[in-house]
């Protein structure tokens, strides 16, 4: 029989083991934490181990991989963010510039057909005048040219009375023979009087008068301009304003001179022409001005502003261009090339 071993023995054996276990423990966790790469011990606590930290290293590389790969991403695509943003833009721009062009070039094909328009009514009022004032016409005061007839053939000859008076029937006119009638002397025509020929009409004049009328010197010097006569329409348009100042088409004629000018100058420019081309839109410009100053209340002195605002832009003046155009805005705010000078104004100051 085993004697039982004194009362203090057992605490001492169990503070040893305690020591002992304590050591393994400290031994084990130095292990782990070389095992793990840390810098101490301390570092590793409770039961964590080499196997436990391996999920979170998979998971942090897992995450730096994904940044890593949104940082290239992100530094792939930044660079065309810009140059896309900007070619939508440039882009727009174009569209924007060309869209103002075809409107530009509407307004004038309108301005053209009004002034055909105009053109036409004169004709028809021209024509109207001349079949008024035509002889032989009612109401016209010219007497109507006499009707001429042929004269009635001469009866029938009766063959002279009988001795009883009674008159004998007349013979048939195919065996009947003439009666002897003395040949008529021949008849000597007077000479012919010399008339001078009358002299020719001035283009535009009315028949009867020397001077022509307003309206038929316009539709000329019109014509011309519409043939692409320029320097014709240019004199005509000239002449009708020395000849009627005050006539209600004077800001009319004003403008087609500066507009024959400014397309003197698109045609010197399609012809590689500088210097003229130059000079052309030197010409309108002045011209255009005097549209707007000889006539501010006209109907041709809004477009008269945008067209001088065109051609300062093709010399190369956009400071005096939109002078021009907010002098448009500002005092013909109701008027269609308004909007117009608009658009440039705006595109003007994005430059």
């Amino acid at each position: 029989m085993l004697e039982p071993q004194p009362a203090r023995a057992v605490p001492r054996q169990a503070a040893l083991a305690a020591r002992r276990a304590a050591r393994g423990a400290v031994a084990l966790l130095a292990a782990a934490a070389l095992a793990a790469g840390c810098a101490s011990v301390a570092e590793v606590t409770g039961t964590a181990t080499q196997e436990d930290l391996m999920p979170l290293r998979a998971d942090v590389a897992a995450l730096q991989s994904s940044v890593r790969q949104l940082k290239a991403q992100l530094d792939a695509v930044a660079p065309q963010v810009d140059p896309r943003l900007r070619e939508q833009l440039a882009e727009s721009d174009r569209r924007t510039a060309a869209l103002a062009q075809r409107v530009e070039a509407l307004t004038t094909t309108l301005t053209r057909l009004t002034a055909r328009l105009d053109e036409l009514a004169g004709r028809v009022e021209a024509l109207s005048r001349q079949l008024r004032s035509a002889p032989g016409r009612p109401g016209s005061g010219a007497p109507a040219a006499p009707s001429v007839t042929a004269p009635a053939a001469p009866p029938p000859a009766t063959a002279p009375p009988a001795a009883g008076g009674a008159p004998s029937p007349a013979a048939p006119p195919a065996t009947a023979s003439p009666p002897a009638v003395a040949p008529a002397p021949p008849v000597t025509p007077p000479p012919p009087v010399a008339v001078a020929p009358p002299p020719a009409p001035t283009p535009g004049a009315r028949p009867g008068t020397g001077a022509p009328q307003p309206q038929d010197l316009y539709q000329a010097a019109y014509l011309d301009f519409s043939k692409g006569n320029y320097a014709l329409a240019i004199a005509g348009f000239r002449e009708f304003l020395r000849r009627y100042p005050d006539s209600d088409l004077a800001d009319n004629a004003q403008y087609w001179i500066a507009e024959a000018h400014y397309s003197l100058a698109r045609a010197h420019a399609d012809a590689g022409r500088t210097d003229q081309t130059t000079q052309a839109l030197q010409q309108a410009v002045q011209e255009f001005r005097k549209v707007v100053a000889n006539y501010p209340r006209g109907d041709k002195a809004p477009t008269a502003l945008y067209k001088e605002a065109l051609a300062l832009l093709e010399l190369q003046q956009p400071a005096l261009a939109q002078q021009r155009l907010q002098y448009l805005v500002d005092n013909f705010p109701q008027a269609e090339e308004t909007l117009l000078a608009r658009e440039k104004l705006a595109a003007l100051k994005e430059r």
